[in-house]
């Protein structure tokens, strides 16, 4: 098959894909719109797991910060008295 024939036969098939192009849409869009669909809850719904465990992670940084606020009058003094004992230490190896 020479090189004509190929090309002719080329465009005899691009001419009937372009005829037949609404045809062979429809069942994409018929079977692709419900598929977007589902798709864009999916990834809605996949967001808002995110967005609720960034939330929760927040929440629980808020509730630790509020319980070293509210332990500071037992952890800085024994903090402080760690600290002593270690230079206490540390001066009678020397």
């Amino acid at each position: 098959m020479n090189t004509f024939w190929k090309v002719v036969l080329g465009v005899i098939v691009v001419l009937v894909a372009i005829k037949l192009l609404p045809v062979l849409l429809l069942p994409a869009v018929i079977i692709g719109a419900p598929l977007l669909a589902v798709g864009g809850l999916v990834i809605g719904g996949i967001a808002t797991l995110a967005s609720l465990g960034v939330t929760a992670v927040i929440l629980l940084l808020i509730a630790a910060v509020v319980l070293l606020a509210v332990l500071s009058p037992i952890w800085i003094p024994l903090l402080i008295l760690v600290g002593l004992v270690a230079l206490i230490a540390r001066a009678a190896r020397a």
